[in-house]
């Protein structure tokens, strides 16, 4: 009776001091939107200026930078190595792997941020958490939501070019294939929805959704989910054998607003890629009430775009002393 008594008295002694210990001293693997109050307290400020300065000469740079940011999450995590060039131990870039090549784009505006971050807070913020603040701040600027970011994620010393061809989304993959790989990362099918809402800026070349639009699946036809009158623009600005580069709004009432547009369209047919428009028009497709539900309610969409945002932020973050910080976001340090 004396022992049992004892044991348990050391058991409860031990979960205190363990419940403390955590509480004071969190898990290295944690993110925290204050990681940089001590350190770098103006990060958020300066990441926000910088992206509106770039906006005034570039009304893309805002979807791009969101992009930029769901590319390197989507490839062993948010940690920045999305923007590693060739060199040194560097042998294949991820800016060079299919998804990313010609296409991808914001890598001058991210060094820009870098380079200025440095200047007032050397050494101490990681280009992975430029990527997640230029993100949210290009979403907020552009009339979207705002939330709080989460930081402390460092910067890895490998690139994964193979990685990037076979993990991210293609604008051409099914719905289930599209699903698998959000649910490889962690994220669920309001965050596919959600974070495809991001279409609702930016633009897309003809070459990722051109076979919509003579010879879909081999068919011969246009893809039959396309509205008529939206099919008829599209061909007369992406012919046949046309320059596939010709970029084209992928929200053709706002392209250059954060808002739900992207959704009402789909209701209508006009959802530009083909990944886009299956999310409601694929018989029996989960997506389907939430696209109403986004297409019918702004704030839902923004209230679980910014929560899907952290979600994705959240995908296997390098911490601790995992990796490192950065000097310049191209290149590993001493390389």
């Amino acid at each position: 009776m004396f022992c049992t008594t004892n044991n348990t008295y050391y058991y409860s002694l031990l979960v205190t001091i363990f419940l403390v210990l955590t509480f004071v001293f969190p898990s290295e693997g944690q993110l925290s939107a204050t990681f940089y109050s001590n350190t770098c307290s103006n990060v958020s400020t300066i990441v926000r200026n910088s992206v509106q300065q770039a906006l005034t000469s570039d009304s893309r740079i805002a979807a791009s930078l969101v992009r930029l940011h769901f590319h390197d999450c989507f490839v062993d995590g948010c940690d920045g190595s999305i923007l590693l060039d060739v060199g040194g131990n560097i042998t294949q870039s991820e800016k060079d792997a299919v998804p990313n090549a010609n296409s991808v784009r914001g890598y001058d505006v991210v060094d820009s941020i870098k380079s200025t971050v440095e200047s007032s807070c050397p050494g101490v913020v990681s280009c992975a958490d430029i990527l997640a603040l230029a993100a949210e701040s290009s979403v907020s600027l552009s009339e979207g939501p705002s939330w709080t970011v989460l930081l402390g994620r460092r910067d890895s010393l490998t690139a994964n070019q193979a990685g990037a061809n076979t993990s991210l989304p293609s604008p051409f993959g099914s719905l289930d294939d599209i699903t698998s790989k959000f649910s490889a990362v962690g994220l669920d099918t309001t965050d596919l929805v959600a974070l495809s809402g991001a279409h609702t800026f930016g633009r897309s070349q003809c070459q990722f959704f051109s076979q919509r639009l003579f010879d879909f699946n081999g068919t011969g036809n246009p893809d039959p989910t396309l509205n008529t009158t939206y099919l008829s623009s599209l061909q007369q600005n992406c012919p046949q054998n046309g320059n596939g580069a010709t970029l084209n709004d992928l929200d053709l009432s706002t392209p250059d607003t954060f808002d739900n547009d992207y959704f009402t369209n789909l209701l209508i047919h006009k959802g530009l890629l083909q990944t886009d428009q299956e999310l409601f028009s694929t018989d029996g497709a989960s997506t389907i009430s939430i696209v109403n539900n986004f297409a019918n309610n702004q704030s839902a969409f923004f209230e679980a775009f910014a929560q899907s945002m952290i979600n994705m932020g959240n995908i296997s973050p390098l911490t601790g002393t995992q990796g490192e910080i950065r000097t310049d976001c191209k290149k590993v340090n001493g390389s």
